[in-house]
């Protein structure tokens, strides 16, 4: 979820977890890491400082299960629908 403050309002948007993957990258991009390898440390260790804080990337990841955003990866890497069970 994103909380995005208008003068007087405050809405909470849900995002996917591919939404969620691409802010973050973008966020980690903007300060020069290399997203690629900052996202799979953050998945192996789950240490949130291989996310920096700009533009809120930490905390936007961290509202997503490690778990969820592996099998999403998995998902998408063999073509299968997210909600579909592969079982």
């Amino acid at each position: 979820m994103v909380e995005k403050k208008d003068k007087n309002t405050v809405i909470v948007e849900q995002l996917s977890v591919q939404e969620t993957l691409k802010s973050v990258y973008e966020a980690l991009e903007d300060k020069g890491y290399n997203p690629i390898g900052q996202l799979a440390g953050y998945i192996l260790s789950g240490d949130p400082s291989y996310i920096t804080s700009h533009g809120n990337a930490r905390n936007i990841i961290r509202r997503i299960s490690r778990d969820d955003i592996v099998e999403e990866l998995i998902r998408e890497y063999l073509g299968i629908p997210s909600g579909t069970n592969a079982d």
